[in-house]
């Protein structure tokens, strides 16, 4: 029987499900067969959008959208199944992420949590397939960050002779920087917002659910005063292990710097521009606090659909050659599938009983096996 295993996650953009059929094998290796991107409902993205902080009647709330979810999940895995003609019973597992609605390790208690709406049992019932799901919080009982937990699947499949650093832009951006001939010296953070806040502010004023390639950013002119004002912000000082999300990088956090800095009255193609800068200094400031030997930027998620931002990253991180980077396509592999195609591994590992985590990325006491187990 082949190792075939689904990834399935909607990230922090929020803007759909990404789904990937892969063959892995025994040691690690994985292939991705089949691809599928389906956007979200609006009004499932909204009620997710309003669960990212307290309201009335929340758990309720995201007990509907954790079932919506999975009936969604179910959709798109039985698309794949039918356009590779594979049966239930052929697919070992299925790796399912959620939909990150809080996510505050080490908080409140020393403990912290984390939450992934998704209703794993019922993905299960509904597909005929095993799913495990649920794979931070085992490394925030460790405590650890609980994430990001896709570097030791950058390790198994980007890992080279080289130092070299793999960065995904979601709504937050991450990186993986693994070192030449030793990938079991890897570390990870998440270094801020990714599209986040530009997805954000572009609804905002043009009702627009992102920029498409840049383009609205390129119009405007970076307000020195506003970065100046975000890249402040403690989490840009802090040394990993870190992960974040939009518990910290929200409208409320960016209506704050624009009161601060006194530009709430800016074009607000300026204020893009300036979120786009944010983005690309960040990037570029973890790589060279963090990785200053990098000469390989491999880059995958949305992002990399934006040309503007990735022009912006190449004129930030100076040190790079130019031709270094890119895409993850250039080392074979779809950049819109490898955080999917991390969650198919994350199951793989669960069902062998290896460890997923890497302590020295998360901050988590140990080697720790992740996820919860959901039997068909």
């Amino acid at each position: 029987m082949k190792n075939y295993y689904i990834g399935i996650m909607s990230g922090t953009s929020m803007d759909g499900i990404d789904a990937v059929l892969a063959e892995i094998s025994d040691d690690g290796q994985t292939s991705v067969l089949c691809h599928k991107d389906v956007p979200f409902e609006e009004s499932l993205k909204n009620t997710y959008l309003d669960l990212q902080s307290p309201s009335q009647n929340e758990l309720h709330k995201e007990a509907l959208a954790a079932n919506h979810l999975a009936q969604h999940y179910h959709l798109v895995c039985a698309a794949i199944l039918q356009e590779v003609k594979l049966q239930p019973s052929d697919i070992s597992a299925i790796g399912a992420h959620g939909q990150t609605i809080r996510h505050q390790p080490q908080a409140h208690d020393g403990i912290g949590y984390t939450k992934q709406s998704l209703n794993p049992a019922l993905l299960a019932e509904l597909t005929g397939i095993d799913v495990i799901a649920d794979f931070r919080s085992r490394d925030i009982a460790a405590g650890g960050q609980g994430a990001p937990l896709v570097p030791a699947f950058h390790a198994a499949q980007f890992g080279s002779k080289e130092d070299l650093a793999i960065l995904n832009i979601g709504g937050i951006a991450n990186l993986s920087l693994i070192p030449a001939n030793s990938p079991e010296n890897i570390i990870g953070f998440d270094c801020g917002p990714g599209n986040v806040l530009m997805d954000h502010w572009i609804k905002q004023s043009l009702g627009q659910s992102f920029d498409d390639d840049g383009q609205w950013a390129a119009k405007g002119q970076v307000i020195e005063k506003l970065l100046d004002s975000m890249l402040s912000d403690d989490y840009f000082k802090k040394a990993p292990p870190k992960s974040t999300g939009r518990d910290l990088f929200n409208p409320n956090w960016l209506k704050h710097h624009l009161t601060t800095s006194a530009c709430s009255n800016q074009k607000p193609e300026d204020i893009q521009a300036t979120l786009l800068a944010l983005t690309t200094q960040s990037i570029a400031h973890a790589l060279k606090q963090h990785a200053p030997k990098t000469m390989s930027l491999l880059i995958c998620g949305g992002g990399i659909k934006n040309s503007h931002l990735i022009a912006q990253i190449k004129n930030a991180c100076t040190w790079i050659p130019q031709e270094n980077i890119q895409s993850t396509a250039a080392r074979g592999v779809d950049p819109q599938t490898v955080e999917a195609g991390a969650f198919a591994w994350l199951a793989w590992a669960h069902k062998r009983k290896q460890p997923a985590n890497l302590p020295a990325v998360t901050g988590a006491k140990g080697l720790r096996v992740l996820g919860a187990h959901y039997p068909a």
